[in-house]
């Protein structure tokens, strides 16, 4: 089994040709009563990544590393500046499968291979309360990296490390980093051993940069709405779902909280806007992806689904009172829960490492190396962006009013429920737009979200409805009460009637002419 822990930390080197190799005193940081010398240790570590190095250009860091009191397999994975998680894995000869399989995403079918070999010579000193609590530790690294072929170059640098432990604030960092500046250190340059390892043996690419890939134009900056085309405004979001994409691959194969949730909203934000912005990217092109998209929206969709529906039981249940609860219904949910959760976690890592979906990653990234850019895409932004987002209203706007005049039964949810998809549309597409068309474009957002919103619990309520169906006919089928279940279908009709009632103001709301206007097409 892998472990994992949430890795806080700064580095620094010194800020001048008198190069320091040892720590500053510590001891005069505020809150530091007591700092301890824990000793030299000598550290030996392997760096692998693709020859392209697509783990350095995402920011993770793979190593396999002895000497220390964590030698092992570590993989390391960006959380924020300065933040990682560190997923550990014992020492073995080859790749842990457990952690190969954390960035098949990123490898896919390239062989992961060692690139640097970094010794460092560890000097260790741990920083201490009043109370004796690990408050930090800060290390001071003399380190020499070789590269492994490609001509063995080496260099050497010295680095200091402060790491956070525990629940210590986030801000004793600043503290301690006084101290350090004080003493003529200065933040590393780079964001890790491995990153400056490859840079400073000399192979003339920058650490981090994506493989095979040129950097994107970026838009303008807020406010200057003509300084990007259509084209680089819509590459830029389809990079950054992308990017989403990606990260999100990681953390379902983690099996972290809402993590398939949003790696499906990351899936369909791509296929709205090669849907919503179709005079910019070439749709002979899109199209193949956008059902492939489709095709990954709803496998991640069903367990996606199940927790919606499960968890919304667990609360209507929740608040019954307990006079109300009639034979073993909790029960009865906790196996439904559980059921589906482990047979969706199989389907789920059966479909990340499934050829298909590795194609279909390799085709996003084609697609970003060489967009298919049709005339539009060399206009400027504002018009063609605001006139993709009038375009997905105008058809939100039909799917609502044909919902509305549509008799309640199965055929209006239905109408709802294409309405809901259209509101999601729209609202992606201003959301795309925000960088170029700026508040009006976030005023609409959030005006296309309440008409999603409320229609996405619409449609909670039916599909809720649909499984305590199913629940009813199987507590019946065992000679179980089924008063409760059928309680709770009562419930959920009733809300889902309420939604259908403040839809009209809600709609009246978000389709005010001002709001349209707003967006300057």
């Amino acid at each position: 089994m892998a472990d994992t822990l949430r890795e806080i930390e700064r580095k620094y080197e010194a800020g001048g040709p008198a190069a320091a190799a040892s720590l500053p005193d510590l001891s005069r940081v505020a809150g530091v009563a007591t700092v301890t010398d824990e000793g030299t240790h000598k550290l030996d570590a392997v760096y692998y990544d693709t020859a392209d190095r697509r783990l350095a250009a995402a920011g993770i860091t793979l190593r396999r590393r002895t000497g220390g009191s964590d030698e092992g397999w570590h993989l390391k994975l960006p959380v924020a500046p300065g933040v990682r998680d560190e997923i550990r894995a014992p020492l073995s000869p080859d790749v842990p499968r457990a952690l190969a399989s954390l960035v098949r995403a990123r490898v896919r079918r390239a062989g992961l291979v060692p690139l640097v070999r970094i010794r460092s010579r560890r000097e260790v000193s741990r920083l201490l309360d009043p109370q004796g609590t690990l408050l930090a530790e800060a290390s001071a690294d003399r380190v020499r990296a070789d590269r492994i072929g490609d001509g063995g170059r080496s260099a050497r640098w010295t680095e200091f490390e402060v790491e956070l432990a525990g629940d210590t604030d986030p801000a004793f960092l600043d503290t301690v980093e006084e101290r350090l500046l004080e003493e003529g250190l200065r933040p590393s340059g780079a964001p890790s051993k491995l990153a400056r390892a490859l840079q400073e043996t000399g192979d003339g690419k920058k650490a981090g940069e994506r493989a095979g890939e040129k950097d994107a134009k970026k838009p303008g900056k807020k406010g200057d709405r003509g300084a990007a085309t259509a084209g680089d405004h819509v590459l830029a979001y389809v990079r950054r779902q992308t990017d989403a994409l990606l990260a999100y691959d990681t953390a379902v194969r983690r099996d972290t909280e809402d993590s398939v949730h949003q790696m499906r909203v990351a899936t369909r934000r791509l296929r709205s806007a090669f849907r919503t912005y179709r005079d910019v990217l070439d749709r002979e092109v899109t199209d193949p992806l956008g059902a492939e998209l489709k095709w990954l929206a709803e496998e991640l969709g069903a367990d996606r689904d199940r927790e919606v529906v499960a968890e919304r039981l667990k609360e209507a249940l929740g608040a019954l009172p307990g006079t109300l609860v009639l034979g073993p219904v909790r029960a009865r949910l906790r196996i439904y829960a559980a059921g589906r959760a482990q047979s969706t976690r199989k389907r789920l890592a059966a479909l990340l490492d499934s050829d298909r979906y590795l194609t279909l990653l390799d085709a996003l990234d084609a697609l970003l190396a060489g967009p298919p850019l049709l005339r539009a895409a060399a206009l400027p932004a504002p018009g063609v962006l605001a006139g993709a987002v009038l375009h997905d209203y105008e058809r939100l706007a039909g799917r609502v009013e044909h919902a509305l005049a549509t008799g309640r039964g199965p055929e209006r949810d239905t109408a709802l429920h294409d309405a809901r998809k259209a509101a999601k549309r729209a609202r992606y597409a201003a959301e795309a737009a925000v960088p170029a068309l700026g508040k009006p474009a976030k005023r609409f957002t959030r005006r296309m979200k309440d008409v999603q919103s409320l229609l996405g619990d619409h449609q909670d309520s039916v599909m809720t409805r649909t499984v305590l169906r199913t629940l009813a006919a199987e507590a019946h089928a065992a000679g179980e009460s089924t008063f409760t279940l059928g309680l709770l279908y009562g419930r959920e009709e009733r809300q889902a009637a309420k939604d259908e009632r403040e839809l009209p103001e809600v709609w009246a709301k978000a389709s005010r002419k001002r709001y349209r206007a707003d967006l300057g097409a």
